[in-house]
């Protein structure tokens, strides 16, 4: 996917392959419910690891009924034979590995083969995967990623539950350390409840929801500035408007103070403005609001009374936040001005003493002189505007109070007890369909991983990657990379000016694969987490620590050169990304595994999985956005006006075909995920033109057995099948709404429908559904 998220807390504002994990409407870190197993062998085993178990079996009993097939048939002879799975032997027609053999198996059992594939290929490749691989409880959304992502944590589990002896670096200790404390083995966070909440409450000048010591909240002593600056700076928690140290767009090697639109709890503005079809997300929102006011002491219908309040105040935020498919133009939305205009723009506050005090932790002076990118003033303005006319009034600033308090409050109740945890499951509900409720180790896995996810990388990278997977990945992206340039000369669109400026941006693209070399030296490893304080039994505090040392780490970037090797995803991530500050492409080795990718696997399947995920990311160079940013990773016009008209012209093709995507009677959003279906289409085509490239050099690889399909078929169906997923239709729903993606099944049906050589292979007439008469090329 294209994710140009400006002002946001990351290593690096980057594009990656997957969906985006949707934070389903409140926080990261509450979207995950815990619940406590029982004892058993079997019951310890979740629903996903006893159909895996079962599915193991079937897979087993798959491979021996092939081996059974092919040696009966074929060879004339009565007597059974023996099928010998292993090496290749010089007189074999099948490729009868291990890998092989276990692929084929796979492969098959997820095909549905009473679907024509020119009819749909995407139920073609992934009808019996569906049938076979219901949602697990407590999820909303399952697919090949997910599997993936839960092997991992499967690995990530095994090594932090090593004792502590066996760890390689103090980085490493922290990570056990953290781990053990959202474990809560002894249950410190249900015997503390809410006490750790309360704590905080009194730090940050108090709630008007609840009392703080007995005591009321103090209305008359709140200063709109002071509170900010305590909630925002000291404890890094959002509201009202979002901002970040990053990369100067049009000065990629140099970090610049960024400022942009925010504040909204729930996943989009529409839930806010759409009132009649988010009823039921509203109300749900309205409950847990005050059920979590309720735990933290306050009384119900009071409490109910205020937290209405809080929603019609976001919802005024929500009217002046523009939506996704408004801001896809990277050039508009960069304005460079001076703090002081930011003054003029938004008095409500003053900018100069808030950016102050958040450099307070380096000591860096700030003036109204200090240069900053502003990606939306006229949000600016007009938020300036409300907040000013709820500061006139006590009743205005008690809104505005609970509503920045809640900011805090809803990002932090995942690390209080079960009863606020418990809370979100009607929210959760509402917006994605399942309530929740993965094991606890899982939730806690994923939670070490965001905090300290290197460490957790140099533990997973020990386990499980190869390292001959990297010059291998290396030769794959070279080949990919050569096939999008060899196609610059078939676009006709293309001036030529351009198109020699287009490859030499495509030969600038910088990789990186694997994981960031330093985490496997404990020096280095220690260096980077030195400053962050992780305690075994504090879990609530090891937050607040983890968001002061977050932002310590941003804010020093600021008069930093830029690392232009820094990671953006930790090393056990399923998904890849590019950068277009930095002009790069990344794939950590959590992706680089079957189904995507195996050193022992046919090349037709490496360059169907991996091989399109390595387009897809060299592609988002090329997009709607990323063609905006030149080789250096500068944002400037360095194509001619014409050529700029005839891409766009092409790119409607793309916004109309794609608009026309109905599921849930719901239309997807083509302009919307207008970037990322650039990049799925671009990406396909370049890998499958590398592996014909590649193919054409080698000798021809054996079959797959049971397959009746040639390699070039086999290389379309491991790119489908990369897909196969499942739904619930509030995600679905939510996804259509939130996500630059396209759902699953118009990730394959879009591109192979646009592609004459898929319906080559596989014989599929002109006007079928999968080869319409009218398709769209960009790249």
């Amino acid at each position: 996917m294209t994710r140009y998220k400006q002002a946001e807390f990351e290593e690096d504002d980057s594009s990656s392959v997957g969906s985006v994990q949707l934070t389903e409407g409140v926080s990261a870190t509450t979207t995950h419910i815990r619940y406590h197993t029982g004892t058993t062998l079997w019951k310890t085993r979740s629903l996903l690891e006893k159909c895996l178990l079962v599915l193991t079996a079937v897979l087993l009993l798959l491979v021996f009924l092939l081996g059974m097939l092919l040696s009966a048939t074929g060879r004339g002879e009565p007597a059974l034979q023996v099928l010998h799975v292993g090496p290749h032997t010089a007189d074999e027609q099948y490729c009868l590995t291990v890998p092989c053999v276990t692929a084929a198996a796979s492969m098959l059992s997820s095909l549905d083969m009473s679907v024509n594939p020119c009819d749909d290929f995407y139920q073609y490749a992934c009808g019996g995967w569906v049938r076979s691989n219901p949602i697990p409880d407590g999820k909303s959304m399952w697919g090949t990623f997910g599997k993936l992502e839960q092997q991992n944590q499967l690995v990530v589990k095994n090594v932090l539950e090593k004792p502590f002896i066996e760890l390689k670096s103090k980085a490493e200790e922290k990570a056990k350390m953290y781990y053990l404390s959202c474990m809560d083995s002894n249950e410190t966070i249900e015997a503390l409840g809410a006490k750790p909440m309360l704590n905080l409450l009194k730090k940050v000048g108090g709630w008007n929801i609840s009392a703080v010591d007995g005591k009321p909240f103090n209305v008359s002593a709140w200063d709109l500035q002071n509170t900010i600056q305590i909630l925002q700076n000291r404890y890094n928690m959002g509201g009202l408007f979002s901002w970040a140290v990053g990369e100067d767009d049009r000065n990629s090697s140099r970090h610049v103070i960024q400022i942009d639109q925010g504040g909204l709890t729930l996943p989009t503005r529409d839930n806010y403005l759409n009132k009649t079809a988010n009823q039921k997300i509203l109300a749900a929102y309205l409950d847990y609001m005050t059920k979590i006011g309720v735990l933290l002491g306050g009384e119900e219908n009071s409490t109910r009374a205020q937290m209405a309040a809080v929603i019609a105040f976001e919802t005024q935020i929500a009217e002046i936040t523009s939506p996704p498919e408004d801001r896809r133009d990277e050039e508009k939305l960069y304005h460079l001005m001076p703090l002081s205009e930011v003054q003029q723009t938004a008095p409500f506050m003053s900018w100069q003493k808030y950016f102050q005090d958040a450099m307070s932790p380096t000591k860096r002076k700030v003036t109204g002189k200090e240069m900053v990118v502003v990606y939306a003033p006229e949000y600016l303005s007009k938020l300036s505007a409300i907040v000013t006319n709820y500061t006139h009034t006590t009743e205005g600033k008690i809104i505005l109070n609970n509503y920045l308090v809640w900011q805090t409050v809803r990002s932090l109740t995942a690390c209080l007890s079960k009863a606020f945890r418990d809370a979100y499951k009607g929210l959760r509900k509402a917006l994605v369909g399942s309530e929740g409720g993965e094991e606890p180790w899982r939730y806690c896995v994923t939670d070490t991983n965001n905090v300290l996810g290197f460490a957790i990388g140099a533990m997973f990278v020990r386990e499980v990657f190869h390292g001959n997977s990297k010059p291998m990945a290396e030769a794959m992206i070279n080949e990919v990379r050569d096939a999008f340039k060899a196609n610059l000369k078939n676009l006709t669109w293309m001036d030529n000016e351009t198109r020699d400026a287009a490859e030499s941006k495509a030969d600038a693209i910088t990789d990186m694969i694997g994981f960031p070399n330093y985490i496997l030296n404990p020096d280095q490893l220690d260096d980077k987490y030195k400053d962050l304080d992780i305690r075994q039994y504090e879990y609530f505090e090891n937050n607040l620590r983890v968001n002061q040392y977050n932002l310590r780490r941003n804010v020093e970037k600021l008069d930093q050169p830029v690392n232009k090797t820094r990671w953006g995803m930790t090393p056990p991530t399923v998904n890849a990304y590019y950068t277009p500050t930095k002009n790069q492409i990344v794939f950590p080795a959590g992706i680089l595994q079957a189904p995507f990718y195996d050193i022992e696997h046919p090349l037709s399947l490496n360059f169907g999985g991996m091989g399109v995920v390595m387009g897809h990311e060299l592609t988002h160079a090329f997009d709607d956005q990323g063609r905006e940013y030149d080789q250096n990773g500068n944002l400037h016009q360095w194509w001619n006006n014409e050529t700029i008209a005839k891409f766009k012209e092409r790119t409607e093709c793309v916004v109309d075909q794609y608009s026309d995507y109905e599921i849930n009677n719901k239309h997807l959003n083509g302009r919307q995920t207008l970037g990322e279906n650039i990049a799925d289409n671009g990406g396909l085509k370049a890998a499958y033109h590398a592996y014909l490239k590649w193919a054409s050099a080698h000798h021809e690889e054996l079959p797959l057995p049971g397959l009746n399909l040639t390699h070039r078929q086999l290389f379309f169906l491991s790119f489908a099948q990369v897909w196969c997923s499942s739904s619930t239709d509030e995600a679905t729903n939510l996804q259509i709404e939130k996500d630059p993606h396209s759902p699953a099944r118009f990730r394959v049906i879009g591109p192979l429908s646009n592609l004459p050589e898929f319906s080559q292979e596989f014989s599929c007439p002109s006007g079928s559904k999968m080869n319409p008469k009218s398709k769209c090329e960009v790249w």
